[in-house]
């Protein structure tokens, strides 16, 4: 397993350890994060004063980050870039800080929490807002028409630069904005709506000094071969129960290819 702390809200393991844990229970009522960041603010800061050189990558998200449809832990994209520096000689944990289901509100909730252990991370990458655009795409199918998809937008821009400042006070790590890649690339709605989101992401990220990776462009043309259960490529398949939208084995190990120089390249310097 690739070493360091998984935040997530379903049971898991994390073995006791000196920040060498593997998985532990962590179920959480309520608002989970109001028990697992003071979790996390001790971690990071025994990390930081007990292990001189370590590398801590941070990774927060939905879904997509949590690992939904990877066939393990260690093949979930934050796990492969740990053990890709491990692999180089580089000393890393990586901390994950996501759940299913989360919109851009939920991690802004989350990072006004505690946003104290970002301190001591040295990269974080932010991939959120999927959620956030399956919300505006269903008001526009409810009949908002255009209007309900832009105020989505507008308030996904505002809660981003949140988050993007909550972690740039916090500490002086480096951050990096993840684009979205389009499930179905083949209805010209999402085409749209995935355009416009990755506009806000590229354009938010530079007005607060983060990086972009785009995830769009890795998964452009190969969506069949990335995405789990991928079909027609049409959210017409939405109504009939089939939402193929998560990363396979094959779409994490992009990610972690695709993400690695850019996570790394700070610490570089």
């Amino acid at each position: 397993m690739a070493g360091g702390v998984l935040f997530s809200w379903t049971p898991c393991k994390m073995c006791p350890g000196n920040l060498d844990p593997g998985f532990d229970s962590l179920a959480a009522k309520g608002r989970p994060h109001m028990q697992i960041l003071p979790l996390l603010r001790k971690i990071v800061h025994h990390n930081k004063r007990g292990r001189n050189g370590m590398f801590v990558y941070a990774a927060l998200g939905d879904s997509i980050t949590f690992g939904q449809n990877a066939s393990s832990v260690e093949r979930m994209y934050p796990s492969l870039i740990i053990s890709m520096l491990r692999s180089k000689g580089i000393q890393a944990k990586r901390i994950v800080l996501a759940r299913p289901g989360w919109t851009s509100a939920d991690l802004v909730d989350a990072l006004d929490t505690d946003p104290y252990p970002f301190r001591f991370v040295d990269t974080v990458t932010v991939w959120i807002g999927g959620v956030d655009l399956i919300s505006g795409g269903l008001q526009m199918l409810q009949g908002s028409g255009k209007s309900g998809l832009e105020a989505m937008i507008r308030q996904y821009e505002r809660r981003l630069g949140a988050i993007l400042r909550h972690i740039r006070t916090a500490g002086s790590c480096d951050v990096v904005c993840c684009t979205q890649y389009n499930p179905f690339p083949n209805s010209p709605i999402a085409v749209t709506g995935i355009g416009l989101l990755n506009q806000v992401i590229s354009g938010t990220a530079a007005r607060t000094g983060c990086s972009v990776a785009r995830v769009d462009q890795w998964f452009s043309g190969n969506e069949p071969r990335l995405i789990d259960g991928y079909r027609s490529g049409s959210v017409e398949e939405v109504p009939r129960g089939i939402t193929a939208v998560h990363p396979n084995d094959n779409g994490h190990s992009v990610i972690a290819a695709g993400l690695l120089p850019i996570v790394y390249s700070g610490r570089k310097r």
